[in-house]
């Protein structure tokens, strides 16, 4: 097994996932984030939540009032994190374009996060583009973790085959 990655130094103006608090805290977002797909604006708000965990990128929330929920349906998968509980999954569908189990919510949070009960997080490697303000995020590695990757946080981030012990 390897040993901890070494924490890359954020500079001015940067966070490092390294010095996320865990268990993990939410915060607002405070800048405009949007989400879309096959031409549509899926999500668009100036009130997202960001979750912050030891080692990940942040997860943006939005929440449901800003967020195109006739283009989402609920599926049968199902998640649980031992800090925010039992997740839903949706499927975002706009004309023929389809992205299955794109995006996440708890319905009914651990009391610690009840802030984003019902807001979306959506999987950026999945959706045309996810922006904060006008910068377009990177998907951390991996197909669990939906963290949103900007220029103003540095890693290693988890969520790449091997990390899963971090």
């Amino acid at each position: 097994m390897a040993l901890r990655p070494t924490r890359i130094p954020p500079s001015p103006g940067q966070e490092s996932v390294w010095d996320y608090p865990r268990p993990p805290r939410i915060e607002p977002a405070d800048r405009r984030v949007r989400v879309e797909l096959g031409g549509v604006l899926i999500g668009d708000t100036t009130r997202a939540l960001r979750v912050l965990e030891t080692s990940q990128p942040p997860a943006f929330y939005l929440p449901p009032e800003d967020v195109a929920r006739e283009h989402l349906e609920r599926t049968d998968k199902h998640s649980f994190c031992e800090w925010k509980g039992h997740a839903d999954y949706w499927t975002v569908t706009v004309g023929e374009r389809v992205a299955r189990d794109a995006a996440w919510s708890y319905p009914a949070p651990n009391p610690a996060f009840a802030a984003i009960a019902d807001h979306l997080a959506f999987y950026p490697r999945a959706m045309d583009g996810c922006f904060v303000d006008d910068e377009r995020v990177e998907s951390n590695d991996g197909d669990f973790y939906g963290g949103w990757i900007t220029a103003a946080v540095v890693g290693p981030f988890k969520g790449a085959p091997g990390t899963g012990h971090w």
